[in-house]
C-alpha cells in the first residue's frame, strides 16, 4: 500500500476488521468491494509494500555478523528462536520481541507472531491447498469432537475465487484427498525430485510427487501490481514484485483502490461491545500501542481475523452480564481444541548421480508428496486415525563437501568451483486431533505492557500424533531406498504444538451452539454481526497447510455479511 487514511473524527463505520494478515486484509477488500465503509485495525505499526521491506535487496555480504543476531538481540526472541529461522537479521524484525508480548506455558506451546500490517502474509510459507470432502466429513465418520456444518461443495467456489485472485501455482493430479483448483504453472522440479516421482510411481499406486503449491505467480498473467516470481528465495523479507500473495501487495491495495478502506495500525483491539437490547455488537475498544489512549469505535458489523489466539483472547476479554464467561462462550468452547499441524519428523538420503546436472534459481517452494494414508482399502492403517503430506526438496551440496579432502593448491580452487552431491530429504506434515482439553487460558494476574491479560496455553501432542509421526519416518525412509537414494536416514525432532504456525480451533464452528461458538457462515451463534474468520473457526485441523481455507471461508463470510446487512438483517 501507497498510503492510508484514518479520521479521528470519525468514530462509526459500516463494518470493522481486526487484522491485517491473511484473513484480515480478504475481509477488507471483500467488504469493501462491496460497498461497505470499513474500518481495519492492526495491533502493530504500519508496513508499506515495498518502502518497508529494509532488507529485500540486501546480499549475504551486506549483514553484520553473517547475518547472525547479536547477543542482546537474541535475547528479545528466545521463544521465537524455537522455530530455528525468525531469528535471522533478513527477517526478524517481522516477529515480535517476546520480551513485549509475553505469554505463559503449562505445556510447551511456540507461538510465532508478527506484529505489523500485512502481519505473518508477510512471512508465510505460502503452500496453498484445497481440503477435500474427506476432510469436512472425518470428524462426522469417525466421532471425532463434531461435525463440520459446511462441506467441500459450499466451498469450492471461494477456493475457485480466491487461487484466481492470488495465483496459485501447481499440478492438476485428479486426487479425491487434494482437490485440484485453478492453477498457474506449476514449479519445475529438478533432475532427482523428477527421477523420484518416476521411481515412487513404478513402486507405488498411491504415491504422487508434485511441486508444491505455492501462492506465487508463475506466468505473464496479469495480477493487479503483481509481477511473476524471481526465484529469489527472499521471500519472508517482503517481496518487492509483489510475487507471492500478501496482504500489503494485494488485498489490501485492493481494498483502498474502492476508496471505502480507512486502516489504522498501532490499535490493539481488546473487548467487542456487546448491546444487550440488541443482542448485537455495537464495535470495539482500542488501545493505542504508542501513546496508551483509549478509544471506541462503532460498526454494524466486526470481522475478527487477528489469528486463532489472539481473536479468540479479545473474546474471552469481552465480557457482560449476558456472556460472563466471555463474548459467544455459551458451549464453554470459547479457548478449547487448539490444533496446529506436526512436522519435523521424516527422512533424507543421497544419491549418486546426475553430477552434470544443476539448476537455475532458487525456488520459493519444493516437493509435496499427498496424503496416502487412511484413504480407505489397503491405505487404512489400525495404528491411527486421519492422514499426513509431505514436504522437501532435493538440492545439490556445495564446496564445502570436498575441501577436507582438496585442502591447498589448484585442486582446492577447482573443487571450489563444483558443487558437491545431490541429497533429498522430506519431512512429513501431519493432521492434529481436536482435544477439548488442548486449551488456553486468560491469565489476569499478569498483565502485558497495555495492561490486557496474558495468555497462557495448556495443549500437547497425543498418542494418535505420536504414532503417526513413528509411520511419517518410516514410510518416508522406505520410499527413499525404493528410490534408490543410499546413506537413508530417519530423524524425528523434538516437537511441541505452535511450531506449525497453523493455530486452529479456539472458536470452532458447528450447527449447535451447545457444542460450539460460531455457525457455518462464521458468524458466533448468539451475536450474528460479529464473524470470526481465522484459524479459530477451524473444527478440525486436514493435514495441508490452512491458509487457503482460512481466505475462502473469509471471503465467503465477508460476502454473507455484505448481504445480510443490504437486507437489514444484521
Amino acid at each position: 500500500m501507497s498510503k492510508f487514511y484514518y479520521n479521528e473524527e470519525q468514530a462509526s463505520y459500516d463494518a470493522i476488521v481486526v487484522g491485517t494478515g491473511i484473513s484480515g486484509g480478504w475481509a477488507a477488500k471483500e467488504l469493501c468491494e462491496n460497498g461497505l465503509n470499513t474500518l481495519v485495525l492492526e495491533r502493530g505499526p504500519m508496513v508499506e509494500h515495498i518502502k518497508d521491506y529494509r532488507t529485500a535487496n540486501m546480499d549475504p555480504w551486506d549483514f553484520e555478523n553473517g547475518g547472525s543476531l547479536r547477543r542482546e538481540d537474541e535475547a528479545k526472541q528466545l521463544k521465537q528462536a524455537r522455530t530455528g529461522y525468525t531469528t535471522r537479521a533478513a527477517h526478524n524484525h517481522f516477529f515480535v520481541n517476546d520480551l513485549e508480548h509475553p505469554y505463559n506455558e503449562i505445556k510447551r506451546f511456540d507461538w510465532i507472531r508478527g506484529y505489523h500490517v500485512g502481519g505473518r502474509s508477510i512471512t508465510w510459507g505460502r503452500h496453498s491447498y484445497r481440503w477435500s470432502e474427506l476432510d469436512f466429513e472425518a470428524n462426522k465418520l469417525e466421532g471425532i469432537a463434531i461435525d463440520w456444518p459446511v462441506r467441500y461443495k459450499d466451498i469450492a467456489p471461494w477456493y475457485d475465487k480466491v487461487e484466481s485472485y492470488i495465483g496459485v501455482t501447481g499440478e492438476k493430479l485428479g486426487l479425491p484427498q487434494l482437490p485440484d483448483g485453478q492453477f498457474e504453472p506449476m514449479i519445475e522440479l529438478n533432475c532427482l525430485e523428477q527421477h523420484i516421482r518416476e521411481r515412487l510411481l513404478e513402486q507405488y499406486d498411491d504415491r504422487f510427487l508434485t511441486s508444491g503449491r505455492v501462492a506465487h505467480i508463475n506466468s505473464d498473467k496479469k495480477f493487479e501490481g503483481r509481477n511473476r516470481c524471481q526465484f529469489r528465495n527472499r521471500c519472508m523479507r517482503g517481496c518487492p514484485f509483489g510475487a507471492y500473495f500478501s496482504s500489503n501487495s494485494s488485498t489490501l491495495p485492493a481494498a483502498e483502490r474502492t476508496g471505502n478502506l480507512t486502516l489504522r495500525p498501532d490499535s490493539i483491539v481488546h473487548e467487542v461491545i456487546y448491546d444487550p437490547d440488541t443482542k448485537k455488537a455495537t464495535g470495539v475498544k482500542v488501545i493505542d500501542r504508542e501513546t496508551k489512549e483509549q478509544f471506541e469505535f462503532k460498526a454494524k458489523v466486526v470481522f475478527l481475523c487477528a489469528s486463532a489466539i489472539a481473536s479468540t483472547s479479545i473474546l474471552m476479554q469481552s465480557k457482560s452480564d449476558r456472556f460472563p464467561n466471555g463474548m459467544g462462550n455459551d458451549s464453554d468452547q470459547l479457548g478449547r481444541n487448539i490444533m496446529d499441524h506436526h512436522l519435523d519428523a521424516g527422512a533424507s538420503g543421497k544419491y549418486d548421480g546426475f553430477e552434470d546436472k544443476y539448476y537455475k534459481g532458487r525456488r520459493p517452494g519444493g516437493i509435496y508428496l499427498p496424503r496416502f494414508r487412511n484413504l480407505g482399502g489397503k491405505s487404512d492403517t489400525p495404528e491411527f486415525i486421519r492422514g499426513y503430506g509431505y514436504q522437501g526438496s532435493a538440492t545439490r551440496g556445495n564446496w564445502e563437501d570436498t575441501i577436507a579432502e582438496v585442502s591447498y593448491g589448484k585442486g582446492l580452487k577447482e573443487a571450489i568451483l563444483k558443487p558437491g552431491g545431490w541429497e533429498f530429504g522430506m519431512s512429513g506434515f501431519g493432521e492434529v486431533l481436536p482435544y477439548e482439553d488442548n486449551r488456553m487460558t486468560l491469565d489476569y494476574d499478569k498483565l502485558d505492557g497495555w495492561g490486557l491479560p496474558t495468555v497462557t496455553f495448556d495443549a500437547e501432542l497425543r498418542d494418535n500424533e505420536w504414532k503417526m509421526r513413528k509411520d511419517m519416518k518410516e514410510q518416508a525412509a522406505e520410499m527413499l531406498i525404493k528410490a534408490g537414494l543410499r546413506d537413508v536416514e530417519t530423524y524425528d525432532k523434538p516437537v511441541a504444538l505452535g511450531l506449525g504456525i497453523h493455530e486452529m480451533g479456539t472458536a470452532r464452528m458447528g450447527r449447535d451452539p451447545k457444542t460450539s461458538v460460531l455457525n457455518g457462515y462464521n458468524q458466533i451463534h448468539a451475536v450474528k454481526n460479529v464473524y470470526v474468520t481465522d484459524g479459530a473457526f477451524m473444527t478440525s485441523a486436514s493435514c495441508v497447510n490452512p491458509s487457503l481455507t482460512y481466505m475462502a471461508f473469509t471471503a465467503r463470510a465477508a460476502n454473507h455479511a455484505a448481504e445480510q446487512l443490504k437486507k437489514g438483517l444484521l
